[in-house]
């Protein structure tokens, strides 16, 4: 195991504050954090929270010390969940470090960096995945709600103009049979205000 006591690229910091951000996904890797005390959560950030979490480790903990070693971007994003302390040591003091090793050791180190990192990769994935599902399903919850509702409009709007033509029509025999005399059945004035209406 690595020796907790590496040089450090700065004195160990104050406290940090739960909420605060330690690691951005996609940044490059020139310090590594060694969280000494304190509960940190992983996962993938949008809009300045914590979307999609990944999981959750406690102090003492080498954090994305992997990235570190491949000389790979942050996979994840972190955050303190609660106060935290830690412990920044630069890249090429912990690489140094990890060489010191002897070689069957390294060697083994750097297989379990390499395979927590798939590990890492895989899990950010599939969260990415299961967010694309989830929106999918809001999309088509939605749309069907809209469809339902454009046909319950549609619906009610028919029944509405087929009573205004209703009232349309005996109102327009009445007028035809007091001006002129001439008898016009609702049916025929139904016809003539639909005709109306349509070119209105």
């Amino acid at each position: 195991m690595l020796d907790t006591s590496l040089p450090p690229l700065s004195e160990p910091a104050d406290p940090v504050l739960a909420g605060t951000v330690l690691l951005h996904r996609g940044d490059a890797v020139d310090r590594i954090l060694h969280v000494m005390q304190g509960r940190v959560v992983l996962g993938v950030m949008a809009d300045g929270h914590m979307a999609h979490q990944l999981g959750v480790v406690e102090g003492p903990f080498w954090l994305e010390a992997a990235s570190g070693l491949l000389g790979l971007p942050h996979a994840v994003d972190a955050v303190a969940e609660t106060e935290v302390h830690v412990q920044y040591v630069s890249v090429p003091d912990f690489v140094a470090e990890v060489h010191a090793l002897p070689e069957a050791s390294q060697n083994l180190l750097m297989d379990m960096a390499r395979s927590q990192r798939q590990q890492t990769e895989l899990g950010v994935s599939r969260l990415a995945k299961d967010a694309d599902a989830r929106l999918a399903k809001a999309d088509a919850e939605v749309s069907i709600k809209v469809a339902a509702a454009e046909a319950a409009l549609s619906k009610a709007t028919a029944k509405a103009l087929a009573g205004i033509e209703a009232v349309a029509a005996d109102a327009a025999a009445d007028i035809v049979a007091k001006v002129s005399g001439a008898k016009v059945t609702p049916a025929q004035a139904a016809t003539a205000v639909k005709a109306v209406m349509s070119h209105g």
